[in-house]
Parts: C-alpha cells; structure tokens; sequence
C-alpha cells in the first residue's frame, strides 16, 4: 500500500476500511500527519500507510497553536460537523496528530474518505 489518495472527489478506494478510523464510545478516531505553512489547505493529502495517517495541508504555521486550529477548521468542514466537534486528543506539538470527531459513524467516515 505505498499509493496515495488522491485529493480530488471520486478517487479510487486505497485506504482498508479498519486503517481509516477506530471507534469509540465518544467518536471518531483517525489519525493525521500535518503539513503546516503550506501554500493551500487541503485534507485529504495523501495517505501514509506505515503511519496509518492521513495527510492534511494547512496555511497556517505551527506557532502558538495556529495550525492546531486550522486542523480542527478543515477537519470539521470536511465532516459537515461544527468544529466543537473535532479535539486534537494527541500530537498537540507534533505533526502526527490523532483527532476525535463527534458527531459521524465509522461508516460514514469510511464511505467519505474511500469517495464512495
């Protein structure tokens, strides 16, 4: 599995259903790999599967939390969920981040990411 999502809708189903989230009592798990300062935001940017990580792109620079908020915004909008509704719950001061979203179903994630 070295292929990438690619970013554009309707992309080929790469990722296997058990590596795109976890399911908790309280959400949502998946895991990002940040690229802050970039020069647009996307999500997703790629897949890392020895990771197990989805790439995320953001403007902003990881400096006093800015590209923390910038996860959550792009994050939440791709999910349609309100932002209060994404937690960064590790990774707070690391690229590779694990974040919980309330508020969607494991299969509605997985239906999401997989473009299907």
């Amino acid at each position: 599995m070295n292929e990438k999502i690619k970013t554009k809708p309707g992309f080929p189903r790469l990722v296997p259903d058990e590596d795109i989230c976890q399911e908790t009592s309280d959400g949502i798990i998946i895991t990002v790999e940040v690229s802050a300062g970039s020069k647009r935001e996307m999500f997703p940017n790629g897949y890392n599967p020895w990771r197990k990580a989805f790439g995320i792109a953001v403007k902003a620079p990881p400096v006093e939390g800015r590209a923390n908020k910038a996860v959550i915004k792009i994050i939440s909008g791709y999910f349609s969920v309100p932002s209060s509704s994404v937690t960064i719950i590790s990774g707070q001061t690391s690229s590779l981040k694990k974040v919980r979203i309330c508020g969607v179903t494991r299969h509605q994630v997985i239906e999401l990411i997989n473009g299907l």
